[in-house]
């Protein structure tokens, strides 16, 4: 069991809140399930019911199809379930992503998903929770991860694209598709040239617009289009462009990297990649330490990542933590 009275405890599906008969992200088919954000490692299909926030039930339904059983939940609404006050909180990871705030007789424990605590100017800020018991990822949990403010990394992505757009080349952004790419959309200077996007990451552009955020409006690129109207123009790319025709057909271009694995040895294997932007949607060493404190947690539980080392560096501080 992980906490009391029957709040959370581990399976093989995954988390699960026994007393309120519900998983959070589970791994496989579960039954009732409240999902955390949109990611394929955090949202699996055949749930009976799918329990989000609405940007991310948009996003099952692009994914899982427009007939699956879903619970909308706004921010900071509670519901209760056999007596477990349950509520979503903002976690700043990408659009939609949310918190898990579980209540039951005095004890409270909240799974935070993944988060970042920088307000990235897109997606609704991460908000700290108080509780007794925090689960936390840990996917760059090592001193060496430490993010430079946005404002500087764009404005290095701008200086790239502007050079290369001075020397006629295209400007080829890769990122995961969902949330990274938008934060770069939302945030790069359109002022610069035309903005294009590839496949996935324009289908997930229209879908946020549709539902109220804004983003600057871009074309899309495939194999159809011609070079000419490419040049000089950025494209913002999931990395699967690389195997595709479009690059093909382009002779002058540059291919840019944007994640937080960009400052560690990950990139060294990248051998198709000109330039690396360290930018990530999860919180660096300093914003996982930040926001456990912030938690007044007695209990941290560590997944997603570097768990022993960071649960060895939270009990030399003084923390009661653990691995899930």
């Amino acid at each position: 069991m992980i906490a009391k009275n029957n709040l959370l405890e581990l399976t093989p599906k995954g988390l699960y809140s026994p007393q309120a008969g519900l998983y959070i992200d589970p791994k496989s088919k579960a039954g009732k399930a409240i999902i955390t954000h949109g990611h394929s490692d955090h949202s699996a299909r055949g749930q009976e019911l799918f329990i989000a926030h609405k940007l991310t039930i948009a996003i099952l339904k692009k994914n899982f199809g427009k007939k699956i059983n879903v619970k909308q939940v706004e921010y900071g609404e509670e519901f209760t379930v056999n007596g477990v006050k349950i509520s979503l909180h903002p976690a700043g990871h990408v659009p939609g992503s949310a918190q898990v705030r579980l209540e039951y007789k005095g004890e409270v424990a909240v799974v935070s998903g993944d988060y970042k605590l920088e307000d990235d100017g897109f997606t609704t800020p991460y908000e700290p929770v108080k509780c007794n018991v925090f689960v936390t990822e840990s996917t760059f949990a090592l001193p060496i991860y430490k993010w430079q403010p946005q404002k500087i990394i764009f404005s290095d992505i701008n200086n790239w694209w502007r050079k290369n757009r001075e020397k006629g080349k295209v400007s080829v952004l890769t990122a995961y598709p969902l949330g990274k790419s938008q934060r770069l959309l939302h945030n790069v200077d359109s002022s610069i040239g035309q903005i294009f996007s590839y496949a996935n990451v324009h289908e997930l552009n229209i879908l946020f617009v549709e539902h109220g955020l804004k983003l600057p409006e871009t074309e899309l690129v495939d194999e159809n289009t011609p070079a000419a109207k490419l040049e000089g123009s950025l494209i913002i790319a999931s990395p699967a462009i690389s195997r595709s025709q479009v690059l093909q057909k382009i002779k002058n271009y540059s291919i840019g990297f944007a994640s937080g694995w960009m400052n560690s040895f990950i990139p060294k294997r990248m051998g198709n990649i000109d330039t690396g932007f360290a930018i990530s949607d999860h919180a660096d060493w300093e914003g996982l330490n930040s926001a456990i404190k912030a938690t007044g947690a007695e209990k941290i539980y560590v997944t997603h990542g570097f768990t022993n080392q960071f649960v060895r560096w939270l009990k030399e501080n003084g923390h009661d933590a653990s691995v899930l």
